[in-house]
Order: C-alpha cells, then structure tokens, then sequence
C-alpha cells in the first residue's frame, strides 16, 4: 500500500525510470547496465519511501499521547510556547530519515482548534531552530480532558513538500492518519509541562503505535 500523496511523484519516477533504462539498454554494455540500474534505484526508492503500510491502532487509556510519526525521538526539552499553549510546555521531538514511513498521525484524540501553514528554511530537521524557521504545518488540538496538543509537521534539508488533511473544527481519533512530510523530515509534539513522557532521547518510535507519554488526567 502507497501514501496516496506520492502518486504524482511514483507514476513520475516509474517514466523516468523507463526513459533511462531505454537509454541504458540502447547504450549496451557496462555503461548501460550501470545507467539501468540507477533507474531501477530510483523507481525502488520512490516506491520505499511513498510505502504506507496498515496499522492497527491499539487500544489505549483516553490520556495516551501516539508517536505522530515514525524515526528516532532527538529531544525532550522544557519550552515556553506562545502560539497554542501560551505558556510553559514540554516538547518531544522525532527525526525521521528518508528511509522512515513519513505518513504522519493524530497523537491524541480531540477536536483541531489551530492550524497554520508557514513557510520558511530548509534547515537540516536536527538544527537547534529548525521547529521556529522551517517550512511547518502547526495543529492545534483540544484533548477532552481540556489539555491542549500542539504538533508540527516541519520540513528539512531534503524536504519540500508539506501536506496535511485536518482543519479547525475536525474532530479526530489518536493514530488517525492526517499527513505527509515528503522525503525527510521532522515532527514536534508540545504538551502541557506536566504530561508524563516515558520515552527517552535515541528511543525508535512508530507512528500510531508507540506510546510516548500521557497527559494530566485532570487540569
């Protein structure tokens, strides 16, 4: 199963593919094995990095925050964020490689009360200001209990390309698929100060299924 996001570029890279492994078996030889294995390469590594395999949510307690995407949680820190919370929070980030699934999810059920696009930087997603300067999508959801989770689809170096499906006034469900961030990216998840996260820095994530933490059960 492919991200229906990367069709366009699939169907292109599967001609691109064809014209120049034509060209390599015109050319023949060494020369035109190599030139028609690059093309067979690109068309495998669209097909890759476009995969959006099935996934059964599990079953978790109403407060649970969902890795919105999968790769390597690259921090946890302390911030004060004026956008959406206003104030005091906590923000897990997750860096995700080419080579990760890049099709992103809900990270707790609620209702979308923010969304914002901004374009900006193509800083490499690991750099210190990347969340602040980046091309971003920024979503805002109001949990049941009243807590309120931000996260943003950010790209990096690589990536160009930011789509997401949600828009004020969704109501959505925890590992719902909402989005793709194209060819290498990162995400930020930024909850209230007091939300237990048990994941720690270095620790691989699954989107929809890996639990990184839980909000306060009461504000």
């Amino acid at each position: 199963m492919f991200a229906k996001e990367g069709y366009a570029l699939i169907i292109a890279s599967l001609v691109m593919g064809g014209i120049i492994g034509t060209l390599g078996w015109m050319t023949g030889g060494i020369p035109g094995g190599l030139i028609q294995g690059f093309a067979l390469l690109i068309v495998l590594f669209t097909l890759y990095f476009f995969r959006d395999p099935k996934r059964t949510i599990p079953e978790v307690p109403a407060n649970t925050i969902l890795s919105p995407a999968d790769g390597k949680v690259l921090k946890i820190i302390n911030i004060d964020e004026p956008l959406y919370h206003k104030g005091p929070a906590k923000q897990i980030s997750v860096f995700l490689s080419p080579l990760n699934v890049h099709v992103n999810r809900i990270p707790s059920t609620g209702v979308i009360e923010f969304d914002e696009y901004v374009p900006g930087d193509y800083l490499v997603a690991w750099h210190e200001k990347a969340s602040e300067l980046n091309e971003r999508s920024q979503l805002g959801l109001l949990h049941p209990s009243g807590e309120k989770v931000l996260f943003k689809q950010i790209a990096g170096a690589v990536a160009r390309r930011i789509v997401y499906h949600v828009t004020v006034g969704d109501s959505v469900q925890v590992g719902e698929r909402f989005g793709i961030v194209k060819f290498g990216s990162r995400m930020d998840i930024v909850v209230s100060r007091d939300s237990e996260i048990i994941v720690k820095v270095g620790d691989k994530v699954q989107g929809g299924l890996t639990t990184l933490g839980y909000l306060p059960t009461s504000n």
